[in-house]
């Protein structure tokens, strides 16, 4: 794709939680081997009146401000949630008006989690290479640790609230690789919240998030490798070509079993889980704004990027990295 990623910035909840805050909350749970499981150590909780939208605004909200010769030019908003404000409007529409943009601007939903940004990335992409649109917000936002009980020992030590935004244009050269996505729903319950949907309108029942994490954790073993292999494949590449590998920052154990699985340089692997949490669609465009700043990222260079999860679903992409 003739696009590049202009610019990217997140926003994460003033409050936060440590391990020492669960361990405290939960004396029987065995936090070291938690933690050596998970390697995240902090995570980012939302306010009561906090939501996604509240955080992928702020997010939105940090791009305008470097970028406010671009506000009236942005013609495409695409907002990936699972943690909307309604069942409907679409949130996009209301991060819409409160950004100021145009009433030109095309803006929707993608109900989507973990390869939630590789999926806005190919949409966004594709509407700006067929001339629909010309400058793309793309912004990934969550509220998980909403539907998370406090003595939920799966969910609770991995899962934090934040919002990123990426500002995506056209460019003369190719900048975004093919894609290779896909979709196993025989899993979607594997990662649930039953409640609130048209499915269960029962009153007054509090939304809880559900995860098998073995299930989960089989899927990615079994789905990405063969994935990111068909990728490089289709692009005529090899790992070695690959100088940054990001994938989404489920936990310490599943990116550590794919670069063992994928017979990667453990160096070439970012990693940013353990004082931020796994945010969800959120984690790549974090990272990738992490890379950057922490100087990882250089012109031209060949940036693998994975999501998964939630669905059960995958997509994967090779960015010929620009600078922002």
């Amino acid at each position: 794709m003739k696009v590049k990623i202009k610019d990217i910035a997140y926003s994460f909840p003033k409050s936060s939680e440590t391990n020492d805050v669960l361990k405290k909350e939960n004396p029987n749970w065995d936090m070291d081997k938690i933690t050596e499981k998970t390697g995240i150590k902090k995570r980012f909780i939302s306010e009561p009146d906090q939501t996604a939208l509240d955080l992928g605004f702020s997010a939105g909200n940090l791009i305008l401000q470097k970028h406010n010769n671009l506000v009236k030019e942005i013609d495409l908003l695409i907002f990936i949630t699972q943690s909307p404000d309604y069942i409907l409007p679409t949130s996009a529409c209301i991060i819409q008006d409160n950004l100021n943009l145009s009433n030109d601007c095309m803006a929707f939903d993608i109900n989507q989690g973990c390869s939630g940004f590789v999926y806005g990335l190919s949409v966004a992409g594709s509407l700006i290479e067929s001339k629909i649109a010309s400058k793309a917000l793309v912004i990934c936002a969550d509220s998980y640790t909403k539907y998370i009980k406090k003595d939920d020992r799966t969910n609770r030590p991995i899962f934090s609230d934040a919002g990123a935004a990426t500002l995506l244009v056209s460019s003369y050269k190719d900048n975004i690789s093919s894609f290779v996505n896909g979709t196993d729903g025989s899993g979607f319950e594997s990662l649930i919240v039953k409640q609130g949907g048209a499915r269960d309108l029962k009153k007054n029942r509090k939304k809880i998030l559900e995860m098998n994490g073995s299930e989960v954790f089989l899927f990615t073993m079994k789905r990405i490798p063969a994935a990111i292999k068909e990728l490089l494949s289709n692009e005529k590449m090899s790992i070695e070509d690959i100088d940054l590998f990001i994938f989404h920052q489920a936990s310490r154990l599943v990116i550590e079993n794919l670069t063992k699985s994928l017979k990667i340089d453990p160096l070439k692997v970012f990693k940013n889980f353990e004082d931020k949490g796994n945010t969800v669609s959120a984690t790549i465009p974090i990272a990738l704004k992490d890379a950057n700043e922490q100087g990882l990222l250089k012109k031209d260079n060949k940036v693998l990027i994975a999501g998964f999860g939630v669905g059960l679903s995958w997509g994967a992409t090779i960015l010929n990295w620009d600078v922002i």
